[in-house]
């Protein structure tokens, strides 16, 4: 199977479980998906290849999971909501740092086959949560108070709390996706890639990160339904 064919699989796979999750356990399968996404993806990152043309780091749409996933508590659970997964997320990626790095300091039996795979894997995953965590925390907490910012704007001008949830969502997202893929790949990568195969990767991912902003619209919009209905019943 192609790289582009499994990316474009992994976009309604995984947005489509952060609904489901929404669905069955209300903001609770929220929090649970937001801190799973944040740490897998900080495993997937370390993995470079190439699709569409371009070089680029995975992990984008799992990172791309969590912005849909505060938009989504956003609107319907409130802005406290939304800021307590990003601390969620904050949290879960500090546990995982630290539980990863005392991995490598076990000594292997003498029929072990996996430390040496294991210690190759997060040999490199300090310098890849650091530069995660600083920028999950600029790139979220911007876009929640964006998304607050831009539902402020649209009820005054039109008085009406309900309508451009479309712009809300996108005009959080698009500019705070661009923030968390200039500054993640920089902190993370500087040094280990040259500059052009850098600026790609930045170039990339940003690109998968509009793709996914906007195929996520919808994904909101059916969460609002779903909690509508749940408030209604």
């Amino acid at each position: 199977m192609s790289n582009e064919l499994l990316l474009l699989l992994s976009v309604p796979v995984i947005f489509g479980s952060v609904l489901l999750a929404y669905r069955l356990f209300g903001k609770a399968g929220l929090f649970c998906v937001s801190a799973a996404a944040t740490i897998l993806a900080n495993i997937e990152v370390v993995m470079l290849i190439e699709a569409f043309g371009m070089e680029q780091t995975l992990g984008n749409v799992l990172f791309a999971s969590t912005f849909l996933i505060t938009d989504i508590l956003s609107e319907c659970e409130g802005k406290d909501q939304a800021n307590k997964a990003v601390w969620l997320g904050i949290f879960s990626t500090v546990f995982f740092l630290v539980l990863s790095q005392s991995w490598r300091l076990y000594t292997p039996g003498a029929n072990d086959l996996m430390a040496p795979y294991v210690r190759e894997l997060f040999a490199t995953t300090p310098r890849v949560i650091a530069a995660s965590l600083a920028v999950y925390v600029i790139s979220q907490f911007f876009d929640v108070w964006l998304y607050h910012k831009w539902w402020d704007f649209t009820q005054r001008r039109f008085s009406d709390r309900r309508r451009f949830l479309w712009l809300r969502n996108n005009g959080s997202t698009l500019v705070s996706q661009f923030i968390n893929a200039v500054l993640f790949n920089v902190f993370a990568f500087a040094g280990t890639y040259d500059a052009s195969t850098m600026v790609m990767i930045c170039l990339s991912t940003y690109v998968i990160y509009v793709f996914t902003s906007l195929l996520d619209t919808p994904f909101v919009y059916l969460a609002r339904y779903i909690h509508d209905k749940a408030v209604r019943s």
